[in-house]
């Protein structure tokens, strides 16, 4: 290990330079060299972050084990996935604990922090939404966790703490199928809106999976389109990726008007290919044409997403079951189908009316008692 001053010729001069010995993950001592710091004391202190970084050791700084939990995690996750990831940490986490080590970090350190978030006002006075606070809190308990299974931490300093936020809003938005009619005839005008938010709302796809969509996709004589990839806009690059998890490749049937729908549009699109996108559109020109259809119709506005939330209200009001629903939709598990139960509140009443429906049918009513006046 040692620290050189360059006095070669050439633009080094004067600079210095770090040569040490390390051994990597596999048992092999290797070398490793960077030059340009322009003091001795800068060029000594990324000498002795880099040994503690290579030696696993949880005095470096926090600022260190976030780059390698970063480094680590992301052949593991898909692109979308890291990159959220790494926006929320550089954003809320990595700011606050620029000056500890990962092992000075302690339940009251962390509280301060969440106090922090919790406290913080935008403009107009808002805060951070409690979905927000709950996704931000995962992330930093996630990195004390990787610390703690892979680099020797002994515990997790969150685990003493209460969570921030919540997992999900309390109120999930959707349309009515009249509110829908009511902004589809708002958006007729503009064949490529009017097409796009068809399939969004009578097949519950997501924004990404419509967006990926080309001809080759729709098998018309069936009446069934085939869902394998998802469209991203990642980094100012166009992705097309597998889609959100395994269970979200499907093949979903089409009513018979959406497939005359289809057919109509197909024959509207120059030179159409198996190839091309048939909707070359953004997500954000699509919830602009939200904005306006919602503002012309008199609706609710809600987001894109919510139109997957509302395929499934639609679905739960006809009475479909949670894994029928959950397979059409792509969900992984029946747990994320229940979560919409709530969305039509008058099944109640269908139930109440049906189980009513039953007992006229087997001649028997709520007057009906023992000959003791008692049921």
């Amino acid at each position: 290990m040692a620290v050189f001053k360059e006095t070669g010729g050439g633009y080094g001069k004067g600079y210095w330079r770090v040569a040490c010995y390390y051994t990597d993950w596999q048992g092999i001592r290797k070398k490793h060299e960077k030059r340009g710091f322009k003091t001795k004391h800068e060029a000594q202190e990324y000498e002795r972050a880099f040994l503690l970084k290579a030696d696993r050791d949880v005095n470096m700084s926090f600022d260190s084990f976030i780059d390698i939990y970063l480094e680590n995690l992301k052949p593991q996750i898909r692109l979308s996935t890291y990159l959220s990831k790494r926006f929320f940490i550089n954003k809320h986490i990595r700011p606050y604990f620029m000056t500890k080590t990962v092992s000075e970090i302690t339940p009251t350190d962390i509280l301060q922090w969440q106090n922090e978030l919790l406290m913080k006002r935008d403009e107009n006075g808002r805060g951070y939404a409690p979905t927000t606070l709950r996704t931000i809190q995962n992330q930093m308990n996630a990195i004390f966790n990787h610390a703690v299974n892979y680099y020797g931490l002994p515990v997790n300093p969150c685990r003493k703490n209460k969570k921030m936020g919540k997992s999900k809003n309390s109120e999930m938005l959707f349309w009515t199928m009249d509110e829908y009619l009511k902004f589809r005839e708002a958006i007729k005008r503009k064949p490529i809106s009017y097409y796009a938010f068809e399939v969004l709302y009578w097949t519950g796809i997501r924004c990404g999976e419509l967006l990926a969509l080309t001809r080759k996709d729709f098998d018309l004589e069936n009446k069934t389109l085939k869902i394998d990839k998802s469209f991203q806009i990642l980094e100012g690059e166009v992705h097309i990726t597998p889609p959100k998890t395994e269970k979200s490749n499907r093949t979903i049937s089409l009513p018979d008007f959406l497939v005359r729908e289809m057919e109509d549009y197909f024959e509207s699109l120059y030179k159409l290919d198996d190839k091309t996108r048939i909707f070359p559109i953004s997500k954000s020109y699509l919830a602009w044409e939200m904005i306006k259809g919602s503002e012309r119709s008199g609706v609710k506005r809600i987001r894109i997403h919510d139109l997957r939330h509302s395929h499934c209200a639609l679905l739960i009001k006809m009475g479909y079951s949670t894994v029928q629903i959950g397979e059409r939709l792509g969900h992984e598990s029946t747990v994320i189908t229940d979560r919409y139960a709530h969305l039509y509140p008058s099944v109640q009443k269908d139930m109440a009316s049906e189980i009513n429906k039953l007992l006229e049918v087997n001649g028997t009513n709520d007057t009906d008692k023992g000959d003791d006046g008692n049921e």
